[in-house]
């Protein structure tokens, strides 16, 4: 039995499942370097864009978790992706097993706090859908907005180690924090 993607609300943003519609935003967001520099490492071409793309609905059949297409809700408009996969890498310590999370976004929406309040929602809906399920992210040593935003999202480093010839760092969620602490809990919808 497959879930379906919710949909879920918080006062700027939904995050929902990722549509052909997002496709030329998305598209733009995994052609930038400095999108992909810490996440694929090089810029995709619209075909490895389109495969990303089908991935990101894939993992929600697999795995009834996987990521979400965050948008503005003001405007509609596609800012990025967060969410959670099983991504089986190859890294030890292995990540294998846990909701691995993570989030890229347009550069036009940095700084704005929409990452931590996409990643609030998304850490809300797996401790309802997958309570006691260890949540870990793994994030290159020079990426340092995302380095600051794991500390924000109370994750904790466990070992620095290399992912595809990079110096990473392998964080686990600590649970004593419990459920994000957001002012409004998101709104989870299945529309």
């Amino acid at each position: 039995m497959t879930l379906q993607t919710p949909v879920l609300e918080t006062e700027r943003l939904v995050l929902r499942a990722h549509s052909i519609a997002d496709f030329e935003a998305f598209a733009r967001l995994w052609s930038l370097p400095e999108a992909t520099r810490f996440t694929s490492g090089k810029p995709l071409t619209g075909e490895d864009a389109w495969r990303r793309l089908a991935m990101h609905r894939g993992m929600w059949d697999l795995m009834d978790f996987g990521y979400f297409a965050v948008t503005e809700k003001a405007t509609g408009s596609f800012l990025g992706d967060a969410g959670v996969q099983e991504a089986r890498r190859t890294i030890a310590p292995s990540v294998e097993g846990t909701l691995e999370a993570g989030w890229v976004f347009l550069p036009e929406a940095h700084g704005r706090g929409y990452a931590k309040e996409a990643m609030d929602a998304v850490f809300f809906w797996c401790s309802q859908a997958h309570d006691g399920k260890a949540i870990t992210c793994i994030i290159d040593e020079e990426n340092a907005p995302s380095l600051k935003l794991a500390g924000r999202l109370g994750f904790v480093e466990k070992a620095r180690t290399e992912y595809k010839d990079r110096p990473t760092i392998v964080f686990w969620r600590d649970e004593s924090i419990g459920s994000p602490a957001a002012s409004t809990p998101p709104i989870v919808s299945n529309m």
